[in-house]
């Protein structure tokens, strides 16, 4: 039978971490990857799980694996796996979270009055900058650097790496995405579709989100997904947008120093 939409998605984003990583370990059911360059960020410097590993071996895989990091990260693609693996991690002190992958399955939205601009990262991260501090204001500015520049990195990822952004009428970068394409798999990932606070509830999402399907269909992208936090709001407006939930992943996160 041919992979699922669920599959092929899953097959894409392990295949974008390990493109993107500075350094790949091979490890039991998965790999860990590593960038020093962005030692902050949690997304460069983690372990991926997709199995076969038994949950009863993880704690221990995970601190192993990952002992020069100052924090633990894991990414368990499959969620049984995951789920089997929540309470000997809890157990162990990390917090769980869960990710849905959601695909696009509605209607293409017709094209915005006002379109998407392609930007580099110098225009990006002053915007990106601002944001990353007002979600942690009590962060060191070596951290807010990791989590911004971390993008160069994505740049490695997939055969087609584009960040796009909304202006306000005012000239401020108002909205702004990550559009990952892969023309030749037919598949396209949209990441981290951030309005800024001071420009919510102004239609800049909505222009940026049609921009990117209208983007992956041309370049040939039938399967069209996003990753959304499981426990927050943006869930909701992408299903109303047309994205329906295929999948779940857990995260596990625990900081040591």
């Amino acid at each position: 039978m041919p992979p699922s939409d669920l599959q092929r998605a899953t097959a894409f984003r392990l295949s974008f971490a390990r493109r993107q990583a500075a350094e790949v370990r091979e490890v039991p059911g998965g790999f860990l990857a590593l960038d020093d360059d962005y030692a902050r960020s949690h997304e460069h410097n983690q372990l991926h799980l997709d199995g076969p590993v038994s949950p009863a071996e993880v704690p221990a895989l995970a601190e192993s694996a990952m002992a020069a990091l100052s924090h633990r990260h894991l990414t368990i693609h499959d969620d049984v796996l995951g789920a089997a693996c929540a309470p000997r991690l809890i157990r162990a002190g990390y917090d769980h979270g869960t990710e849905l992958v959601m695909t696009h399955t509605g209607p293409t939205p017709p094209p915005a009055p006002a379109r998407a601009e392609p930007l580099d990262l110098p225009a990006l991260a002053p915007a990106l900058t601002r944001q990353q501090r007002r979600w942690m204001p009590h962060a060191d500015d070596e951290t807010i650097r990791h989590l911004v520049e971390r993008r160069t990195a994505r740049l490695r990822g997939a055969e087609r790496v584009q960040f796009l952004g909304v202006y306000a009428a005012g000239g401020d970068l108002a909205s702004w995405a990550d559009l990952y394409l892969a023309p030749g798999d037919g598949i396209a990932q949209v990441e981290d579709l951030v309005t800024a606070d001071l420009h919510t509830r102004q239609g800049h999402a909505d222009t940026l989100l049609a921009d990117t399907l209208h983007r992956s269909a041309a370049a040939g992208c039938t399967l069209r997904f996003l990753v959304a936090d499981g426990d927050d709001w943006p869930r909701r407006w992408y299903a109303r947008r047309g994205f329906t939930v295929v999948g779940r992943v857990h995260t596990f996160t625990r900081y040591t120093a």
